[in-house]
């Protein structure tokens, strides 16, 4: 399933050229290149669009999701002011009139209070989730008015106890909140912020006569931000979807990968039979830079983990990603133990820190052009770090 928790551990030509000023020399080696994303990172602030990003970029998934409730205003801000490069301001579902919100997945079980709501007791259901039953409250069953009545939680609380201090704090917010929210940003702090929202389950909410990608174009049309200069990055799990988005918009496009041997819901659909092996082949990642500019590979893909969680030797992905005029923004780095390789964990406690930095040091030393972190503090200093080691 289409989804980053699924894969993560207890854990245009014209559009490429923009995307691509962070991709390092085609002739690379996967290995070793440190110096290399060391040059592209002192590079930063040349050209325009995301030329003008660090290199490795730090992606601030769902906001700071480690330090507030995800997918909140208040997670997206604590992400801007920690200093995210770009803020993933959106985990995109709809409503039941037709709405864009901010969650994490359609079921909002696990991330609102609905269930302390009596009146809505008789929304709670069983759906089938691209092939997996899911029991729950869901978006796609609720009128915005309604959604606007509940507030967001913890989705972790197990390893983010620290987090449910903020639990009914902020409500679920629109993705045309959030591009309000940018454009005040953007004024506020005189520099230019950029969102990296992810359509989510398309082909699920296509079939219910909710199509997103549509509903999508139609905001970034609504407030100027369609083009291939737009601080807006869209993501999706599924191809067809990026494809999809590639005949509607400008915007620079990525692909998210979920782990080896993973098979994109869309082409279960439409019986393709490839999974994330082929398509993460020179030959896959080929067609991919012909509708998108860059791809979001679970870390694994980066550098496999062995039976104990251990890191082994990296792929070939970066390299290969790179020959095709790709960027790589991995996901997802957390702090916290049970998130981080064995080889960087510290004691056994779920929700202690483990060796965060030198997790991090790891990733980037593959060359990568940036990943999502639910601490982007964190991987601000890791990357200060790393640039000046």
């Amino acid at each position: 399933m289409g989804t980053r928790e699924s894969n993560e551990h207890s854990g245009g030509t014209g559009r490429r050229a923009l995307l691509g000023a962070a991709v390092l020399g085609a002739g690379g080696a996967a290995l070793g290149l440190s110096g290399t994303a060391r040059a592209a990172g002192s590079g930063r602030g040349k050209g325009g669009g995301v030329r003008s990003l660090p290199v490795p970029t730090i992606v601030g998934h769902r906001g700071a999701s480690g330090n507030r409730p995800e997918h909140t205003l208040g997670s997206y801000q604590l992400a801007l002011d920690m200093g995210a490069d770009i803020v993933e301001a959106g985990d995109l579902v709809p409503t039941k009139d037709g709405h864009l919100v901010c969650r994490h997945e359609p079921e909002i079980g696990g991330t609102t209070d609905v269930a302390d709501h009596p009146e809505f007791a008789g929304r709670r259901t069983t759906k089938v989730l691209d092939g997996v039953s899911t029991t729950g409250w869901f978006t796609e069953d609720f009128t915005l008015a309604e959604l606007k009545t509940l507030r967001a939680t913890e989705r972790i609380p197990a390893n983010r106890p620290h987090n449910t201090l903020y639990d009914g704090r902020w409500e679920i917010p629109t993705f045309e909140e959030v591009l309000r929210w940018q454009d005040e940003q953007t004024r506020r702090t005189g520099k230019q912020v950029w969102i990296y929202p992810e359509l989510k389950h398309p082909t699920y909410f296509r079939k219910l006569g909710l199509p997103t990608e549509e509903r999508l174009a139609q905001l970034l049309r609504r407030y100027g931000k369609d083009k291939k200069n737009s601080p807006v990055i869209v993501q999706s799990f599924e191809p067809t979807s990026i494809q999809r988005m590639n005949k509607l918009v400008g915007n620079p496009l990525a692909v998210l990968l979920s782990g080896a041997g993973s098979r994109p819901w869309d082409f279960v659909e439409t019986g393709d039979p490839r999974t994330t092996d082929d398509l993460i082949t020179p030959e896959g990642l080929k067609e991919i830079a012909s509708y998108a500019q860059g791809i979001g590979p679970t870390l694994d893909l980066i550098i496999p983990r062995d039976s104990a969680g251990r890191l082994t030797a990296p792929t070939t992905l970066v390299r290969d990603a790179h020959r095709a005029g790709l960027i790589l923004h991995p996901y997802t780095m957390r702090n916290e133990n049970p998130f981080l390789p064995a080889d960087f964990r510290k004691g056994t406690d779920a929700d202690a820190y483990g060796d965060a930095f030198g997790a991090f040091q790891a990733y980037f030393a593959t060359g990568i052009d940036g990943v999502f972190t639910d601490n982007p503090d964190t991987g601000l200093l890791a990357r200060e770090d790393f640039l000046n080691s």
